[in-house]
């Protein structure tokens, strides 16, 4: 039995005018969450070391080392995706949208953006619109459409394998945030153990699922 389906290459989905649109939404909700661990200390996006970086310059020890970081992680994913058609979202936006750009501006003493709720969501569009443009105008220019890759694949995320290892942090994390986040974190790992996935994945649902019933008090 063959299946006869075609697949229409300009429709929304795999349209290269779609891509920015995609990029747009992800970077603001990173660029808000940096907002939100700004502001009330819980909420970002990123690994543990990167955002020591963060907080040693909000704790007064200087940006400089985010900002760096974070660029340069950005400006490299930012090269990278075009060419082999995938982009990475850890580096790109986590890293470089959550924390290179508003570690940036904080050094240049541009506050606002960073600390006030409804511009960083506006902020986060903007920097998205930006970097969407940005890559599908370099495969344009590189690859063209006779590349494999089309407008919404560069949207598949690299995906690190040493993730599976971070499982059993995220769950003593969640569980030093809180009781019921803990367990949360717990059971989540533990399905997802049975259904053979990666427990990461598993622990980080669980947390938000059951930090969605008990919140966190922010202080």
């Amino acid at each position: 039995m063959t299946n006869n389906k075609t697949i229409n290459y300009n429709s929304f989905w795999y349209a290269d005018w779609a891509f920015p649109f995609f990029t747009a939404l992800l970077a603001s909700g990173t660029f808000t969450a940096c907002h939100m661990y700004v502001v009330h200390g819980v909420g970002a996006f990123n690994d543990i070391a990167v955002i020591a970086l963060l907080k040693a310059g909000l704790d007064g020890g200087g940006y400089g080392a985010a900002a760096a970081f974070g660029a340069s992680f950005l400006f490299a994913r930012v090269l990278e995706g075009p060419l082999v058609g995938i982009l990475d979202i850890g580096g790109a936006l986590n890293t470089g949208v959550g924390v290179g750009i508003p570690a940036i501006l904080l050094a240049a003493g541009i506050t606002a953006p960073v600390y006030n709720f409804p511009l960083a969501i506006a902020t986060g569009l903007l920097i998205g619109l930006a970097i969407g443009y940005i890559i599908v105008g370099i495969r344009k220019i590189s690859i063209k459409s006779a590349s494999s890759t089309f407008g919404a694949d560069v949207m598949m995320g690299a995906g690190n394998m040493a993730g599976r290892y971070f499982g059993p942090l995220i769950i003593i994390s969640a569980c030093q945030a809180s009781l019921p986040v803990g367990l949360g974190s717990i059971i989540g790992a533990l399905l997802f153990y049975i259904w053979n996935k990666p427990i990461a994945g598993g622990a980080i649902l669980g947390a938000m699922l059951f930090g969605g019933f008990f919140p966190l008090p922010l202080e």
